[in-house]
């Protein structure tokens, strides 16, 4: 294919990876970024340890993406997670797996791992422009961007947007793509929190005594779903965060749009069976409160013990067969999401209808979208970041494809912006 100019808007995984693939075909690749760095979502999801991917079998690993799993399978079939790790190899970078089966690099930090990824980008001839702040098209089809030095003007062969969702908008990814794609006449589904915190609405009580404390030892699952999942998660002033309401997040966000409000099924005590705990509870206590009785009986005590409490009647410490069963199912109440700039990820996005099998905008001929500013989502555990790096490595397959059978070369082929 003739060199062509093929402009990347956003500096995320996935516009990094469509730069790379374009630059490994031959094409002279311009990234820009609103930022004034790339990377910045990607360094964030580094801080506690980069979690890349997941070591799981392929069938369970794209059933994650529920009802996105043909859309995001199809990535993946171009670039999956042993891709991802050969990938993460070839710049030096070691992974290992984790006993959860995560995947990691050897040093657990994005930091080291985008470093290296920009000094081979650099090498293969990408240039990346910072504070450029991508502002639609104008009329005669240019692409816009404002810059420090004042608007700018550009005509690449190709368009790939990569422009994240609209959660943390500090480090970028606020959303604001949705006004010039909706100008365009592209169907944007509503951008929604997923991997998010929940509201539930404590007593000033125990939100006094167990705000920040964690709830760890425990399972759960939105009532009426089986299996629980075992992990832990976070009291919060008003409600639950961490990575096991993450894991549940679609399915109770799905439930408060629909019925106004979520419940969830909490075990407070996963390693001990329903008889265990009934005959543990009825022993006789004595003098002894109850609170004292099920931390000597049971080891239930602090935050554990306090959410019993705030859930329950008085009248069920009565009745040890429903305190027991309130043991191992606790229900819990849920009234609403964390704000969406809180979340860790988007739901919602450019629909799939408004694209065809390449990722292009049907609508907006030579432009493409990939990364989280699709209609998809996905779990933490390296699932998100995974079809991330998959989305931009199949959109710049798409633009390459579809510039070949443009016979690879436009009218402004090689261009570079113009003030």
């Amino acid at each position: 294919m003739p060199s062509s100019y093929i402009a990347v808007i956003g500096g995320g995984p996935a516009g990094l990876m469509a730069a790379e693939t374009l630059a490994r075909a031959g094409a002279q690749v311009q990234v820009y970024d609103a930022m004034p760095s790339v990377g910045r979502k990607f360094l964030l999801a580094g801080r506690g340890g980069l979690n890349l991917t997941h070591s799981e079998p392929a069938d369970r690993f794209v059933s994650r993406y529920r009802e996105r799993s043909n859309e995001v399978g199809n990535w993946l079939r171009q670039f999956n997670p042993d891709d991802l790790r050969a990938w993460t190899h070839e710049l030096g970078v070691e992974t290992f797996v984790g006993s959860s089966g995560r995947v990691f690099p050897s040093e657990m930090k994005a930091a080291p791992m985008l470093r290296k990824w920009l000094h081979r980008l650099r090498a293969q001839g990408v240039q990346v422009h910072t504070r450029h702040v991508w502002k639609g098209w104008s009329e005669n089809g240019d692409v816009l961007f404002d810059t420090p030095q004042g608007p700018i003007e550009s005509r690449p062969d190709a368009v790939i947007l990569a422009l994240g969702g609209a959660s943390w908008p500090r480090l970028g990814s606020d959303g604001a793509w949705q006004g010039p794609l909706a100008a365009r006449r592209v169907r944007i589904t509503p951008l929604r929190p997923a991997n998010c915190g929940f509201l539930a609405g404590w007593s000033p009580l125990f939100q006094e005594r167990h705000a920040g404390q964690p709830l760890k030892s425990i399972a759960m699952a939105p009532r009426g779903e089986t299996p629980m999942r075992r992990g832990e998660c976070m009291v919060t002033s008003d409600g639950l965060e961490g990575g096991l309401v993450y894991a549940w997040s679609a399915l109770l966000r799905e439930a408060l749009e629909r019925e106004g409000e979520a419940w969830l099924c909490m075990d407070l005590l996963p390693d001990r069976d329903p008889d265990q705990v009934l005959a543990e509870i009825s022993r006789p206590r004595g003098s002894r409160s109850w609170s004292s009785h099920l931390a000597s009986r049971l080891g239930l005590q602090g935050a554990k013990a306090s959410l019993l409490r705030e859930c329950l009647d008085k009248s069920a410490y009565g009745r040890p067969d429903v305190l027991a069963r309130a043991i191992k199912c606790l229900p819990l109440r849920l009234t609403g999401t964390r704000p969406l700039d809180e979340a860790i990820s988007t739901a919602g996005g450019v629909a799939f209808d408004s694209l065809d099998a390449d990722l292009m905008l049907r609508d907006v001929p030579g432009v493409f979208c990939a990364g989280e500013m699709l209609d998809w989502e996905a779990p933490t555990g390296g699932y998100l970041l995974t079809a991330c790096f998959a989305s931009g490595h199949a959109a710049a397959q798409g633009a390459l494809r579809w510039l070949e059978a443009s016979r690879g070369v436009g009218p402004h082929a090689g261009t570079d912006p113009k003030p």
